[in-house]
């Protein structure tokens, strides 16, 4: 706005100066006659700097008449003294349109102006047919001219400022719906979380006290055979308790931002070599090319899968595969344990999850079991930059 204001203030003595001067060294005008010209070029520049330029920076409808009442006095005065000056129209109805809030007021500003240039020439011909006539064609073909073009630009101005809105709003309505997104998947995560912890640490540690609560009567009533069958058993199954909370953890552990997919996943394979005893191999190949989310997708599937196998296979080995596949990328998570139905009901969340995972960032789960002959599942993601 600030730079457009310069522009204007730079044009109009410009284009005033640049009308009136020819009039001024050409013309056999008289003293009167010149001092009329300078006039009505003098009014319009103070009528802008005056008043025109405060209403670009957002004045009231009082100081819209006031400005356009003078560019018609400017240029009536002028065209009066010499009809050349007529050609201050070319400066005055850009004036109005870009000065004033409203069509209505662009439209009754033209009419002024054209008013002023049709008394102009009525003034300068003495009241005859002729200038009455060339009154009419010159100020009526100006306003038609000019109320024209004003509205079509207007409409596309305010076409603009709408689209600009709406982009705005829409804008604003992405940030709401990703920010309700990312509420959403932490409140998913919490519910997946509790539901593991209830699922394994809840059980065992409810377990535990029952046991200790039995292990204490059979202490006090001098069994302590029996006491010491049940702190041994206390022992087993806190020891589980705390296999179980390592691999949630390691299932819930952060992802380095700064290591390659295959690093990450040769890195979670061994920690659950470590903790659960499995033989894992990994097979990483080129040209797997996901993007960061992406990555974390298939890391926090590849944790749910792992500590499913741990949980329910009772699987020696696992094969993690991730490559190509098709249009997309493939990881697959084979083992050698039990199976079971894929079609039977499911008791946990872990296989809901993976797929709940897969489909929020486009992909797809698929799972080939039979009880006594191992699973093997896939989890299949787009490429980076490729739409679902």
């Amino acid at each position: 706005m600030m730079s457009e204001s310069r522009w204007w203030d730079a044009v109009v003595p410009i284009v005033a100066a640049a009308i009136v001067a020819p009039v001024l060294i050409l013309s056999d005008l008289d003293v009167l006659g010149r001092a009329l010209v300078a006039a009505s070029a003098a009014l319009l520049i103070v009528a802008y700097f005056g008043f025109g330029r405060r209403l670009r920076q957002g004045g009231s409808t009082p100081l819209a008449v006031v400005f356009v009442i003078l560019l018609a006095i400017s240029i009536g005065v002028g065209v009066a003294a010499a009809p050349f000056i007529a050609m201050l129209q070319t400066l005055a109805y850009p004036l109005v349109w870009v000065s004033v809030d409203t069509r209505r007021g662009g439209v009754l500003g033209s009419v002024a102006i054209g008013f002023g240039v049709f008394i102009g020439f009525v003034a300068h011909g003495g009241f005859t047919i002729e200038s009455l006539w060339e009154g009419i064609l010159s100020g009526g073909l100006a306003v038609v001219f000019a109320t024209a073009l004003g509205l079509w630009i207007s409409s596309i101005a305010e076409y603009g400022e709408e689209r600009a809105r709406l982009v705005t709003e829409l804008t604003e309505a992405q940030s709401q719906v990703e920010a309700l997104s990312r509420d959403r998947g932490a409140a998913e995560e919490r519910e997946r979380i509790a539901r593991d912890i209830h699922d394994t640490l809840a059980q065992t540690l409810a377990g535990l006290v029952l046991l200790s609560e039995r292990a204490g009567r059979q202490a006090r009533d001098g069994r302590t055979d029996a006491a010491a069958e049940a702190i041994a058993t206390i022992e087993q199954t806190a020891r589980e308790a705390l296999a179980e909370s390592r691999a949630l953890v390691a299932r819930m552990a952060a992802v380095p931002a700064d290591d390659a997919l295959a690093a990450a996943i040769e890195r979670l394979a061994a920690r659950f070599r470590a903790e659960v005893g499995l033989a894992i191999d990994v097979e990483v190949a080129a040209g797997v090319d996901l993007d960061r989310e992406q990555q974390v997708v298939l890391l926090r599937c590849l944790q749910e899968a792992l500590a499913n196998v741990r949980k329910h296979a009772r699987a020696t080995l696992v094969v993690v595969t991730v490559a190509p596949h098709g249009e997309g990328i493939g990881m697959t998570v084979r083992d050698d344990g039990v199976g079971f139905d894929p079609s039977a009901a499911r008791t946990g969340f872990g296989l809901d999850g993976i797929s709940d995972r897969a489909t929020l960032a486009g992909g797809s789960v698929e799972v080939d079991s039979v009880p006594g002959r191992g699973s093997v599942l896939t989890i299949l993601l787009p490429r980076a930059g490729v739409a679902a």
